[in-house]
């Protein structure tokens, strides 16, 4: 499928330099970006929310019952 995305000259120049250094075509480089943009952002939800209390230092269970404790 065909798409129109506007692009400035900057970006049109390093999108054909690393075209030609990977010997590929800018179509096959941008759909490459493409896929990796778009598994970047599927996967950032998942991993923010399931690794959300390992990164704090914060035991779940100690802070559940403190929280608990409470009521």
């Amino acid at each position: 499928m065909r798409t129109l995305v506007d692009i400035n000259e900057p970006q049109l120049r390093r999108l054909d330099e690393l075209a030609k250094k990977q010997g590929q075509s800018r179509a096959a480089v941008i759909r490459e970006a493409i896929d990796g943009y778009l598994e970047k952002r599927a996967s950032k939800g998942a991993s923010d929310a399931f690794g959300l209390w390992g990164k704090g230092g914060v035991d779940g269970l100690a802070y559940q019952r403190k929280v608990r404790s409470e009521w």
